[in-house]
């Protein structure tokens, strides 16, 4: 795709499986890819995995103090940031009014306030050089809510209004902002909302057949849409929402 070899990118949530998926593929495209996650150790198998020039980043996005530091620390090395990727999030299965204030505030400091914090952290530098490109990868949750996931829902659809206020903060400085909202994807986060064992498998296979294309998406079918958005082939495009749902969730 154009204008991405040679260009730098962080990705949180980079040693997870959608997040090494999205390095792997940012590299490919000639992108010197970070690869920022809070366990340094998979992330620095994720990078030796890319080669490149991946460089591993421990980073803790829910403290803007350790995201400010870790954002030097990478550009110190490698340079001005062009790429941000906010992949980084996690969730609890449960219904609402069964959980409690301190699994809220889990899962709003990791899915609203982390990527609030990267922005914050990255986004000053692209406004001074006035170029950028910003992929927040929110959910479907957040575009038609989901069981057992109402916080969560609530942190993606905030995410998506965050990026859609960038998107027009931001606009003015040549830097855009979009959304991917992944649909039913297989992952450990999934798996631990089917279960185990015979009720779990009929669980997913349920799943499935509500889908359109009829399968779970894979990590890999995110990265695509993800290096579109971070090229020059996206130039003209900012504050849009796109799902990869295999058409389980179709928003004109």
């Amino acid at each position: 795709m154009r204008g991405l070899k040679g260009k730098v990118a962080i990705v949180t949530g980079g040693a997870g499986g959608i997040g090494s998926a999205i390095c792997r593929r940012l590299a490919e495209e000639g992108v010197k890819v970070g690869v920022f996650d809070l366990r340094v150790e998979a992330a620095a198998k994720v990078a030796a995995g890319i080669g490149g020039g991946a460089r591993p980043q421990a980073c803790d996005i829910t403290d803007h103090a350790a995201v400010i530091a870790a954002v030097q620390a990478f550009e110190a090395e490698c340079g001005p940031t062009d790429i941000l990727v906010n992949n980084a999030g996690w969730d609890k299965f449960a219904y609402f009014l069964d959980t409690d204030p301190a699994l809220w505030e889990q899962i709003i400091s990791i899915n609203l306030r982390g990527p609030i914090n990267l922005h914050h952290a990255v986004l000053k530098g692209m406004q001074q050089r006035r170029h950028g490109r910003v992929v927040n990868i929110a959910s479907d949750a957040g575009r038609v809510g989901s069981s057992m996931e109402a916080v969560y829902s609530a942190c993606k659809g905030g995410i998506i209004a965050f990026s859609k206020t960038m998107a027009r903060e931001m606009a003015r400085s040549n830097v855009t902002v979009n959304c991917v909202c992944p649909g039913p994807t297989d992952t450990p986060l999934l798996a631990a909302f089917f279960g185990e064992g015979e009720q779990g498998q009929k669980a997913a296979e349920g799943m499935k057949r509500s889908i359109p294309l009829k399968r779970l998406g894979q990590p890999d079918d995110l990265p695509g849409i993800v290096a579109f958005l971070a090229s020059d082939d996206a130039a003209y495009i900012t504050g849009q929402v796109i799902s990869v749902s295999g058409g389980l969730t179709m928003a004109g």
